[in-house]
């Protein structure tokens, strides 16, 4: 069991600039792969900015678990007027998953590329990749609003550009690109609409202090208006359903590795976003907060949980069922925030974390069999255990978390929903987890008979095992799904922390 409050990773002196360095060495490293000299050169400088800025959000979560919110001033102007990054066990769970699967990923580009991205296009792939990361470190990082949006934006024009380059191995990656591009440009000018009246309402763009002022106003339309389009702007973003058209082309047409990325951490941080201004910002008891999560939230959560499984079950592509299945899991998140408190919120937190390590873990596994068979069809994959193994077992292993399988984190992360819904006396939302569940073993049952038991077919390309360097943190991914199901105390102290601490804080 892991103590984070005893866990020193770095010198004191390196862990006061943890928070600002796991944001600027990514960045610094997205500048040096675009001018890398070599591929291989962009991949070395990925991975070495990958691991660092890992290794400081660690040591930001020791520090944050220690000092319960950890605040870094930037440029000597403390907040409100000046910008502040402010850490608490939420943001440092969020920091952890990004920087932990974010490093997996660099190691994991470095043969995945080589199917599915021209070769001319790999340091600047590794450079956006990097942004990407810089960004999504920085959104869960910042108690700023406004550069909640920069950060947003830093993130999603690396996204854009990444889902694009997979058009050599599927030239529906240009459209999907598209589409992502108008969906998260209408969320973003959403999001920023929404700050706008805020700012109007109250004066300030610290997080904090702009909570502070709305428990003292009264509920104007402005601030109803702010609240609204921040969070259907946010919810485009975390493909909150129906707001999630841009996924599953995303998903599906992109590489493997920017699919690991977004599944893993991109909806995550739009949902962590939303989790902090719908219970730190807006006051407590704010009527058109609780309707929202009433009325709104917790139906279409339900709805889309539901129908995205079903969407699932019928789809006849691999990665289009597994992008269907994202949008079915982020409603049950959902549901977990909508019951409101902190069992819920915690619950919620911890499936972040299993479903970010899941859906990584089958994404990868899919870009480790594009190396030898490029396919896409649910039968194309017929048979691939037998001349990949370890990366169907691997994918296996995911795809058992996905369902709910005991001994992985996936059943760990169900059970806590289900029980914060029951404690809550929220017995429909319990049985909608357990019909949305019921539908997973349906699709998840076809993969594994598909990949397992039927043989492969006539002429089709044969499968080969994944090289060290692809398979290496492919197994590590799936490692952590089983150990996690054995040994979560270090997500359990950082999401209930994170829950406590919110609800604590309420104004």
């Amino acid at each position: 069991m892991i103590v984070l409050e005893t866990l020193y990773v770095a010198t004191p002196a390196l862990t006061a600039q943890a928070p600002i360095l796991a944001i600027v060495i990514p960045l610094l490293g997205a500048c040096a792969a675009a001018m890398a000299p070599s591929a291989r050169a962009a991949w070395m400088i990925s991975v070495a900015a990958a691991v660092f800025g890992a290794w400081m959000a660690l040591a930001v979560a020791g520090e944050a678990m220690r000092e319960g919110v950890l605040v870094y001033v930037l440029g000597g102007f403390d907040p409100p007027m000046g910008i502040a990054l402010r850490i608490d066990a939420m943001g440092a769970l969020m920091g952890l998953l990004i920087g932990s699967v974010g490093t997996l990923a660099a190691v994991f580009s470095g043969h995945s590329l080589v199917a599915e991205v021209r070769p001319e296009k790999h340091t600047l792939f590794q450079a956006g990749f990097l942004l990407c990361q810089a960004g999504l470190t920085g959104l869960v990082f910042t108690g700023d609003a406004f550069n909640a949006f920069v950060f947003l934006e830093v993130s999603s024009i690396g996204t854009y550009a990444l889902v694009a380059v997979g058009e050599r191995r599927d030239r529906r990656a240009l459209p999907a690109a598209f589409n992502y591009l108008i969906m998260g440009t209408v969320g973003a000018t959403f999001y920023v609409i929404g700050v706008g009246f805020l700012y109007a309402a109250t004066g300030t763009l610290n997080m904090v202090d702009m909570a502070a002022r709305l428990a003292t106003l009264d509920q104007s339309m402005a601030v109803q208006a702010g609240f609204a389009f921040i969070l259907a702007g946010l919810g485009v973003k975390a493909a909150m359903f129906p707001l999630h058209g841009w996924l599953p082309g995303a998903y599906a047409g992109g590489p493997s590795l920017i699919s690991v990325l977004l599944a893993a951490t991109a909806t995550k941080a739009a949902i962590y976003l939303m989790v902090r201004f719908m219970f730190e910002v807006f006051p407590q008891g704010a009527a058109f907060g609780e309707a929202f999560l009433t009325w709104v939230l917790a139906p279409l959560a339900a709805t889309g949980a539901i129908v995205c499984s079903l969407q699932a079950v019928f789809a006849r592509e691999l990665r289009r069922m597994i992008a269907f299945s994202s949008v079915a899991q982020v409603g049950f998140i959902f549901l977990g925030v909508s019951l409101a408190n902190a069992d819920g919120l915690s619950a919620s937190l911890f499936y972040m974390v299993a479903h970010g390590l899941m859906k990584a873990t089958m994404f990868m596994a899919l870009g480790a069999l594009a190396l030898s068979i490029g396919a896409r069809r649910l039968d194309d994959f017929a048979g691939v255990a037998r001349e990949a193994p370890w990366t169907a077992v691997a994918f296996a292993i995911g795809a058992a978390s996905l369902v709910g399988t005991p001994l992985t984190m996936g059943f760990l992360a169900k059970w806590g929903l289900i029980e914060a819904a029951i404690a809550s006396g929220k017995v429909w939302i319990a049985v909608v987890i357990a019909a949305g569940s019921v539908l997973t073993v349906i699709y998840v049952g076809r993969m594994i008979e598909a990949m397992f038991f039927r043989p492969p077919l006539p002429g089709a390309p044969r499968a080969k095992e994944a090289p060290i360097g692809v398979l290496a943190p492919l197994l590590v991914l799936a490692g952590l799904s089983i150990w996690f199901g054995f040994d979560a105390s270090l997500i359990e102290q950082l999401s209930q922390a994170g829950a406590a601490r919110l609800f604590e804080v309420r104004p």
